[in-house]
């Protein structure tokens, strides 16, 4: 079954801790909900240029599985590479390379949606792990031979079952936002005080029996007849 097929290399693309880092980062301030979901955004956006170019244009060609073959190779050669040059650092105590540096926590936190999504797809497009986890769901929907409908379909549910970790912040924060307690009731009540308030002077001034005088005037001969008393 091909969900089952792809289960691994979601599960291996959806755990990257940096990418739900800077989401839960972006969710911090105003207008956090729109700087997450653009930076998804983003990167979603280059995995369907990806999956249009090495799942249609190269797939034209015969050799299509070869080249797609070849290119994984080297992007694993390159992960290997990676990896052992982390393993050396982090062995000398060095820092990750794949934990966010501190700068970009000073600008994550001042950046627009627009750059947001940009460094969403800046992020995907020189990210190795993800070049290797979607060319490898690429070459498994096209082993499983489902048509170009269905490998469409196979595909689309890759990417957004790879991204869920980084969107599950942002449905949570906006869920929490419609369902906070008390949102209606504060709503409702404001809207009536609203509606006091505008209808408040005619009242008053039915209250003290001179619909057609100001307000002022109406006050000061109610608290003439009442001797001042509350």
């Amino acid at each position: 079954m091909i969900v089952l097929d792809l289960l691994p290399l979601i599960i291996a693309a959806a755990a990257l801790p940096v990418w739900i880092i800077i989401s839960l980062l972006l969710l911090r301030g105003q207008g956090g909900v729109t700087r997450a979901a653009a930076f998804s955004a983003g990167a979603m956006t280059v995995r369907v240029v990806v999956g249009l170019l090495f799942g249609f244009v190269l797939g034209g060609f015969a050799d299509a599985d070869a080249r797609i073959g070849a290119i994984k190779s080297t992007l694993l050669l390159v992960l290997g590479i990676l990896l052992l040059v982390a393993a050396y650092k982090k062995w000398h105590k060095e820092e990750d390379p794949d934990a966010p540096p501190p700068k970009w926590m000073a600008t994550l936190s001042g950046m627009s949606a627009p750059k947001a999504f940009g460094a969403g797809a800046l992020l995907m497009t020189i990210a190795p792990k993800q070049w290797v986890f979607t060319l490898s769901a690429i070459a498994t929907i096209r082993e499983a031979q489902l048509g170009q409908a269905g490998g469409a379909l196979a595909y689309l549910f890759f990417m957004l079952a790879a991204q869920s970790l980084v969107l599950a912040p942002v449905v949570i924060s906006v869920a929490a936002r419609r369902s906070r307690p008390g949102f209606w009731t504060r709503s409702s009540a404001g809207w009536n005080a609203t509606t006091a308030r505008s209808q408040w002077p005619s009242r008053s001034s039915s209250a003290c029996g001179l619909p057609g005088k100001a307000l002022p005037a109406c006050l000061s001969e109610c608290v003439v007849r009442t001797g001042g008393h509350s």
